[in-house]
């Protein structure tokens, strides 16, 4: 871990600062700071930075509400600038949008990416425009039972795979069993974040129970 003397501020004594969302990999800013600025976040555990619009200090959250929780500040190859991974409150734009990055310049027609937070986006879509045709639209009509009857019969499907040794099976039967556990998300209002949350919280308790086992 590296010491604070040995980041490169700039001449305006700034360093550039962007901040990522520690669940879905967004980038949600870019933001500077300064040392106090720095030693700020580094203390409180909130992202503090310098607005040169405003040139005084700027504490994310204090007027909006909207604080942003660090997870943790790693510095580049030549120490000039920083990535802080976060936990959010809300938006981190003030416009109220979840990044301030949502202005298309480019998309390249052969390549598309691919996220579960975009899958889940265009299934929210399904469920709220019930387009025509869409298998997903079929599923939300006829609700949670049959929702259910296909989830479990997609647990089955693994196993079969599983058991038969056959990885490309297994591969596309968990694909399937995941779209539809998403379905399942969407129609009982569970988010990915709800899961990430859930997950995370049993890492940290794996990781107490590990810890206490080697000290017997």
């Amino acid at each position: 871990m590296i010491n604070i003397d040995e980041l490169k501020f700039d001449e305006k004594g700034l360093i550039p600062a962007i901040v990522v969302d520690s669940i879905t990999k967004k980038v949600l800013t870019l933001a500077y700071m300064n040392r106090e600025s720095l030693e700020i976040s580094m203390e409180r555990g909130l992202t503090c930075f310098w607005s040169r619009s405003r040139e005084e200090l700027w504490l994310k959250g204090e007027t909006s509400g909207n604080y942003q929780h660090i997870v943790s500040i790693t510095a580049d190859c030549d120490n000039d600038a920083l990535v802080v991974v976060v936990e959010k409150d809300g938006p981190a734009c003030h416009t109220g949008t979840d990044s301030c990055f949502t202005k298309e310049v480019y998309q390249s027609e052969d390549r598309h990416e691919f996220s579960l937070e975009n899958l889940m986006t265009m299934l929210e879509g399904r469920k709220r425009e019930k387009k025509e045709g869409s298998y997903t639209t079929y599923l939300f009509e006829k609700g949670i039972d049959k929702i259910l009857k296909k989830v479990g019969e997609e647990c089955t499907e693994v196993i079969i795979a599983g058991k038969a040794d056959d990885k490309a099976e297994t591969v596309y039967e968990i694909a399937d069993l995941a779209y539809h556990v998403m379905v399942l998300m969407l129609q009982m209002g569970i988010s990915l974040e709800d899961i990430h949350r859930e997950l995370a919280s049993r890492h940290v308790i794996d990781h107490k129970v590990k810890q206490e086992k080697m000290t017997k």
